[in-house]
């Protein structure tokens, strides 16, 4: 059966993925100008990275080293020797005319990275990971880029150093790829080697292709012919993990809907129009060889072999979340929290020298997280409070004062105000309240609230919540609340 004449229900997606990744550098892969934002454009260039006769390029050591440890956590082949090429193309942010990338010998090759998705877990297969050199950025002005009234370039980002991790086609799903892309920047952020909160540090070519669903194995896997006969859409423009599974919903259900009218897909380049949420056509797809690659004689071949053996890299997500599950006996989703970024992590791992692993995962992966995400921080935002943070957490932990207020007050006015715990309890008189005055409280409670003790023994569970709440607030919040439920019981039962 062809693609064009199978029904919706009939057609399986494949997808394959080009990842282009920012390396954390100082300064640009061929040339010594600053990798940092500037805010005038145009002021982090050189003759080098605007491509003027006469200017030649000089390697970068630092993003050697990252694509090796890439190589390293992706169990992928790394060469002994490595070369770069000049792939030509005409683009207005393309300052030479050319882009320095490699071709004939990237420097990692066959590699893996494992994701999970809806409970299912997957091989993704890394056909090549390759250095090249990022092109200058472009801003559409008026409109997108088949509406614009003029288009501005900056070449602040032309060197930048830039890792193309492409995949074999072994995606299934937009979902899928979404999945991918988290996890490969958790990888890539475990070893220092990215920074995800620079813009465009992250960016996504995907080639789609629907393909009759009796033509997949039981494994998912598709023949390679058959795949080369399925007509391939490109999508480019893609920023963002949603923003790469809004895309590729929409191109999926664009091309379903076409072979359904009868119409055939055609072999093509779109653009992705994230504020219209369509892709948009932009050209024929080109093949490799339109690119007329050819060795690049300004770089004498490399020698990575002394690298591969040299380098290190640092424990990786799934091992520390495997460990972490061992050593500190944490549940799946807390250790999923606290392994979701390397910083995340080493704070938790802090604290929990300390403490209790399980009462520090709760701190650090319920209600420090909770309340960080809630104001759009992170953790690196409070990385140099550890210690106010574990004096907190050692306050709750020897009960002088209560969890309940820690967290509501006093973490609170910590990252609202910057203060201390100490300073914030002296301010609003939060100790623990003494046993006899919970003890009074409890009784109190009791007798001036006659009709909820009927409740009670009538059954009804809110009863005692309501009872818990009125010692609560006679001590100001200064009594445990587990401490109190078993007061009140050991009162009405008795």
């Amino acid at each position: 059966m062809s693609a064009s004449a199978a029904k919706q229900e009939d057609l399986a997606v494949v997808i394959g993925l080009e990842v282009h990744v920012q390396l954390e550098t100082d300064t640009k892969i061929f040339c010594g100008c600053s990798t940092d934002p500037a805010e005038e454009p145009n002021t982090r260039t050189c003759p080098v990275c605007l491509g003027l006769p006469g200017a030649l390029p000089v390697l970068n050591e630092g993003a050697v080293e990252a694509a090796v440890k890439l190589g390293k956590a992706l169990d992928a082949d790394i060469p002994e020797r490595t070369g770069f090429d000049r792939k030509n193309y005409f683009y207005p942010d393309l300052p030479k005319g050319f882009q320095i990338t490699q071709y004939g010998a990237p420097v990692c090759e066959d590699g893996t990275l494992e994701i999970s998705h809806e409970g299912d877990r997957r091989a993704v297969s890394i056909r090549r990971a390759h250095l090249e050199e990022d092109p200058g950025s472009i801003e559409h002005v008026g409109g997108s880029i088949d509406q614009a009234d003029y288009t501005l370039i900056d070449y602040n980002r032309a060197g930048v150093p830039l890792m193309e991790i492409v995949t074999e086609p072994d995606l299934r799903s937009p979902g899928e790829v979404r999945a991918f892309l988290a996890k490969m920047e958790e990888v890539l952020e475990y070893l220092g080697i990215f920074d995800s909160t620079r813009d465009g540090s992250l960016r996504v070519d995907a080639n789609v292709s629907l393909v009759p669903a009796d033509q997949m194995d039981a494994s998912g896997d598709v023949d390679a012919a058959d795949l080369d006969a399925a007509n391939r859409t490109e999508v480019k423009n893609i920023s963002s993990h949603r923003g790469a599974e809004q895309a590729l919903a929409y191109e999926v259900t664009r091309q379903k809907n076409a072979i359904q009218r009868g119409r055939a897909v055609e072999q093509e380049t779109r653009h992705w129009d994230e504020t219209r949420g369509i892709t948009v056509s932009m050209r024929s797809k080109e093949a490799e060889e339109d690119y007329r690659y050819f060795p690049e004689a300004d770089l004498p071949p490399l020698e990575v072999s002394h690298w591969k053996q040299e380098l290190s890299i640092p424990e990786l997500p799934d091992a520390r979340r495997e460990r972490f599950r061992e050593e500190y006996g944490l549940g799946a989703e807390a250790a999923d929290k606290l392994t979701s970024t390397k910083q995340v992590a080493d704070f938790y791992e802090d604290v929990a020298e300390a403490f209790d692993p399980d009462l520090a995962a709760t701190w650090v992966a319920d209600t420090l997280l909770g309340e960080l995400n809630y104001r759009d921080m992170a953790i690196t935002d409070v990385s140099d409070r550890l210690d106010e943070f574990t004096r907190l957490v050692e306050l709750v932990a020897e009960e002088e004062i209560t969890a309940k207020n820690a967290e509501e007050v006093v973490l609170r006015a910590m990252l609202d105000e910057g203060l201390d715990p100490d300073a914030v309890i002296e301010r609003e008189d939060l100790g623990t309240a003494e046993a006899g005055e919970i003890e009074a409280a409890v009784q109190a409670a009791i007798d001036e609230n006659p009709d909820a003790v009927e409740d009670y023994h009538a059954g009804e569970g809110g009863a005692l919540n309501f009872l818990v709440g009125q010692v609560m607030q006679e001590t100001g919040g200064s009594a445990d609340p587990g401490t109190v439920n078993e007061l009140l019981r050991a009162e009405l039962d008795g």
